[in-house]
């Protein structure tokens, strides 16, 4: 029974079985999920962060559990963690300034977010490509993603900085 509920939780209900481009798949769900949640739900930025820790923390052990017998430490059906690297700019941007987003901009900055996340989900730039290259199990299938999702952020930081020396 844990066990077909952690496949369920690190596949994304099924999603990561996708048998073409499950990540990209994981992270455009992840990034309409938190659209819905924020823009439509409206909820709380605090509700949203526990429920990110949350996941973020019973990822390892689900993670850990559904690769403990495979020879393949990080299939591709596993897609937690496009979710919680997707995550990190979106919520991020959602608190930023503390001003409420327009919609249609929203939409434009989630769009965004989801191509600079999966450019460098796929071209692994350091550190990314350390964690997946050196650690083959839960922590590396994770950490990957989440550094991906911290160079999105430092990418859009970089930009906004060049942005206000040049206008």
């Amino acid at each position: 029974m844990i066990k077909t509920l952690n496949s369920l939780f690190v596949t994304m209900f099924g999603l990561g079985k996708i048998k073409y481009m499950p990540g990209t798949f994981g992270s455009l769900v992840t990034t309409i999920i938190l659209y819905y949640l924020f823009h439509i739900l409206n909820l709380s930025t605090n509700f949203i962060l526990i429920g990110l820790i949350i996941i973020f923390i019973y990822s390892f052990y689900a993670v850990s559990s559904h690769i403990k017998n495979n020879e393949n430490k990080d299939p591709g059906e596993i897609i937690i963690d496009e979710f919680l690297g997707q995550s990190i700019p979106i919520y991020l941007y959602e608190i930023s300034h503390g001003v409420t987003k327009n919609d249609d901009e929203a939409i434009i900055y989630y769009l965004l977010f989801f191509i600079l996340f999966r450019y460098f989900d796929i071209m692994k730039p350091f550190p990314v490509s350390f964690f997946d290259k050196n650690f083959k199990n839960s922590f590396g299938v994770i950490m990957d993603d989440i550094c991906a999702g911290f160079y999105v952020v430092l990418t859009l930081v970089c930009f906004m900085i060049i942005k206000s020396y040049v206008l």
